[in-house]
């Protein structure tokens, strides 16, 4: 029998697990531009790689902080944003609209 869990469990899991799905899927979150999915995709993977808390500690800030920051009313500063980001093993990017 299957069990059931959380969204974000199952979200966690699949990018602890596929570390490019994460930065695709990450990819076409900032593509659209909503700052909301954008947080709760950070959330969940924090969760996947470790939690706040050793995310904070990997990235160097203070982890009150990054909780706010990750929260639904978070607006992350791009200097967290790529602190987090290097924390899970990813980076920021930027690519033309249009490839050549």
């Amino acid at each position: 029998m299957m069990r059931d869990r959380a969204h974000d469990e199952a979200m966690a899991e699949l990018f602890r697990e596929d570390v490019a799905f994460a930065s695709q899927y990450l990819n076409e979150v900032l593509a659209d531009g909503d700052q909301a999915e954008l947080l709760v995709a950070l959330r969940q993977m924090a969760k996947a790689f470790g939690g706040v808390q050793k995310i904070a500690e990997k990235s160097q800030l203070n982890p009150t902080q990054l909780y706010r920051t990750l929260s639904p009313d978070g607006n992350p500063e791009l200097r967290s944003l790529r602190a987090v980001l290097r924390a899970m093993g990813l980076r920021l990017a930027v690519q033309p609209l249009h490839p050549t």
